[in-house]
């Protein structure tokens, strides 16, 4: 039974981590892997043949409307991507569904200021190293 994504939040750290507020949507891990071509003379059938290679979990975009107070976790967003430090961050899924705990890196961090709209941000975390997904009990 498909789910409402309303509910859903990034965190930043563990322990006692940040949510970050204002968020009006958290794109998915984009996970992909490479291949190696290992097609030899005697393949069968004339078709290549790969293994697979090097795993990439992508990007995790965010965009919200922008709320810079401290705790509400966007200045921490921007100052990760300042620092360039490597931090845990966790999507959680609403109605305990479960999750995604993954180490990122912040590559972009952006502003909007239109007239007719409230001010927004968006955000992109480069995902580092090999992501977790948690499936929870659901409700």
């Amino acid at each position: 039974m498909a789910k409402r994504a309303l509910g859903t939040k990034l965190q930043i750290g563990t322990g006692t981590p940040v949510t970050v507020a204002g968020l009006t949507s958290i794109g998915g891990l984009e996970l992909s892997a490479d291949t190696t071509d290992v097609t030899t003379l005697d393949s069968d059938g004339g078709y290549r043949e790969f293994i697979a290679g090097f795993k990439d979990a992508g990007e995790v975009s965010l965009e919200g409307y922008l709320e810079l107070e401290q705790g509400k976790g966007q200045k921490d967003l921007y100052d990760l991507y300042e620092s360039g430090e490597v931090k845990d961050f966790t999507i959680l899924f609403p109605d305990n569904m479960g999750s995604w705990e993954f180490k990122g890196v912040v590559v972009g961090f952006s502003t909007s200021a239109d007239l007719e709209d409230p001010l927004s941000f968006s955000c992109t975390i480069k995902v580092s190293g090999k992501p977790t997904l948690t499936v929870g009990a659901g409700s």
